[in-house]
């Protein structure tokens, strides 16, 4: 079962935003050590809890200090670039680190409705999703399959003798599972924040899913959430972190992430403790064996290809102890065997 790592460069209170962006670099340094599979960053803007907003930039920075770990974007936010832009990009890096290089693309814009208009105010598009149709552009500057009196078929992306990375749509609904079951990508599921049910979007992904010249078969990530110390008790202590940080997100505060202390020491109501057990049905905490037995059951059940974790918790060293005993899990994980049929 492969393991993988979606790191957001949050920023912690107290540090800074270019610690949060080293800290990013150093995580990918030691999980490529440990033997995990792909390192994803994300695409977030106006948001001071998230330092990065630039997941090619950050991509080509990991994949320089890293040896053999995959490395992409989870994801860049089609909506927000002109597709020829992001081909030129993702082929620069797939000349320079060849077959380690994913392409991660999502249909929101990753910020508030006003950086949206920021983003997209000189791109002259109408405001409508017109995701779909970047989309095929964008495969279009790959494969050149233009219709035969488009304008753009004109246009070499350079270097021309390199092809896109592999593409994967991400999801948090049921929209990108069938889109990438249609098309023949790989599908990363959101489960860390979406409120779809995850067995409609994994399942839907599955059985409509068309092989194609990017993908014969199937290929499903699950992202989750997972804090994992060596004593549940620990685990708890960390992912009270995670609690407030996504009980202020739910209320529009996207501070920087709060230590444990200060997490233990907020004057928390009854509706905001409701609140975080709701939540933690997307979070996973908890020693090595309770942590082993909650992925066992997502992949039961969810039938997916790979696990991609994101961790977002205040200290780095406890992050990277986290990530040490997931994967030292890696034995005792069992794959659907209908996944891998």
């Amino acid at each position: 079962m492969p393991l993988s790592v979606l790191d957001l460069s949050f920023v912690t209170a107290g540090h800074s935003g270019p610690e949060a962006l080293r800290g990013t670099i150093d995580l990918a340094r030691h999980v490529d050590a440990l033997g995990f599979a792909r390192f994803w960053v994300a695409e977030h803007h106006n948001l001071p809890s998230v330092a990065s907003g630039a997941p090619d930039i950050m991509a080509g920075q990991i994949l320089a200090a890293t040896r053999r770990i995959r490395v992409g974007s989870g994801g860049v936010m089609l909506p927000n670039h002109a597709p020829l832009m992001v081909a030129e990009r993702f082929k620069v890096l797939e000349a320079l680190y060849p077959g380690r290089v994913d392409l991660g693309l999502g249909r929101a814009p990753g910020s508030d409705q006003l950086a949206s208009i920021a983003l997209r105010r000189r791109q002259n598009v109408e405001p409508e999703d017109d995701f779909l149709d970047r989309l095929r552009e964008l495969m279009a500057f790959d494969d050149g399959r233009w219709a035969p009196d488009h304008p753009f078929r004109k246009i070499q992306v350079m270097p021309v003798d390199v092809r896109l990375p592999p593409l994967f749509l991400l999801g948090s609904s049921g929209y990108s599972a069938r889109l990438s079951a249609q098309i023949g990508v790989g599908f990363a599921f959101a489960h860390h924040f979406a409120t779809h049910d995850v067995l409609d979007a994994m399942l839907s992904y599955r059985e409509g899913f068309q092989p194609s010249e990017h993908l014969e078969k199937p290929h499903a990530i699950l992202a989750l959430s997972v804090v994992c110390a060596q004593t549940d008790a620990e685990a708890e202590r960390l992912a009270a972190s995670v609690d407030l940080s996504h009980l202020r997100r739910q209320r529009g505060s996207f501070a920087p992430i709060p230590s444990p202390e200060e997490a233990a020491a907020y004057p928390y109501t009854e509706a905001d403790r409701a609140f975080i057990r709701r939540n933690r049905e997307r979070v996973l905490v908890g020693g090595p064996e309770t942590v082993a037995a909650g992925l066992n059951r997502f992949l039961a059940t969810t039938l997916a290809d790979e696990l991609m974790v994101t961790t977002p918790i205040y200290d780095p060293e406890a992050k990277k102890r986290s990530y040490e005993l997931l994967a030292e899990l890696r034995p005792a994980l069992r794959p659907a065997q209908t996944a891998t049929a």
